[in-house]
């Protein structure tokens, strides 16, 4: 086998295994990246839905709760406002959702499933949980979700939801009184929650992962040619005139030309100025033999 073969063969294996290698942490590296960088798009949309909420006690509803007694404008309770501006950034953002899971809520669209109220029980019972990240099974594949809790710490929100003597008329003749009431201040009633598929960060890693991996394949063929060139510049072609040479030689050509020197001092070229002597030396002795 020749020496770049041999040469190209190592290369290939230890090449072989850095690709594997690397892939794997690379995946790795890049999918956890790409998660973060969802779950933290999701907390900015929390954050954008935290304020419109605060947006609607503070300014809206002072404006339109007057008119509460003749018609139940929903665009006064938070939750509705937070929903309805959420949907609205969806038009860009289709893969996020947004709820405002209750278990107790005023309207049904609000009432916590299965799994949300578990993270709502969750909240309740360590309050001094300020926000949940998890994944979770769907009919459509895996998805990773952020949740905060929604606790009661303005009074006026207790307005419609402590008694139903309380509420507005209109509220009551929507919803009815059987739901969204008795709630206390400071109690944790439900949670934000901002729900992505996986299959998002997933895509995401995978488009960098093979433009990364295309990189690395393409920087290794450059490598390997470069050293390919130095190998049959430096070695290879200089090896094979001192076979052709010493063929000669050794078939009684004593006129063969002399190889080539280097003038540098490296091995090749100590090796090449030593085979030079070496031919020199033989082509004496012969003489004097002959003689």
């Amino acid at each position: 086998m020749k020496l770049a073969t041999q040469f190209n063969a190592v290369l290939g294996i230890i090449f072989s295994a850095g690709v594997v290698l690397t892939a794997g942490l690379m995946y790795f590296v890049l999918e956890s990246n790409a998660e973060d960088e969802v779950m933290e798009r999701a907390a900015l949309m929390m954050e954008s839905a935290k304020a419109v909420r605060g947006y609607t006690v503070n300014e809206i509803r002072p404006l339109l709760f007057q008119h509460m007694s003749e018609e139940f404008l929903p665009q006064t309770v938070p939750a509705y406002a937070a929903t309805q501006a959420f949907e609205n950034l969806r038009k860009t953002q289709p893969d996020y959702t947004y709820k405002e899971a209750t278990l107790n809520p005023t309207n049904p669209r609000d009432r916590a499933v299965a799994w949300e109220a578990d993270v709502i029980q969750e909240f309740r019972n360590h309050p001094e949980n300020k926000e949940l990240v998890g994944r979770r099974d769907t009919p459509t594949g895996e998805s990773l979700y952020l949740a905060r809790p929604i606790q009661i710490t303005n009074a006026a929100c207790l307005v419609c939801h402590s008694e139903p003597a309380n509420a507005p008329a209109s509220m009551i003749a929507k919803y009815g009184s059987a739901n969204g009431f008795g709630w206390q201040l400071n109690e944790i009633v439900g949670a934000q929650i901002v729900s992505v598929p996986t299959a998002l960060p997933r895509a995401k890693a995978q488009r960098a992962f093979f433009t990364v991996m295309g990189l690395v394949v393409a920087g290794f063929v450059v490598i390997a040619l470069v050293l390919n060139l130095m190998l049959r510049r430096m070695v290879v072609t200089p090896a094979n005139s001192m076979a052709t040479i010493a063929t000669l030689v050794s078939r009684g050509k004593l006129d063969a030309p002399e190889l080539a020197e280097s003038k540098g001092d490296d091995e090749m070229s100590s090796l090449g100025q030593a085979f030079n002597r070496m031919r020199r030396s033989l082509e004496k002795a012969m003489k004097m033999l002959e003689s």
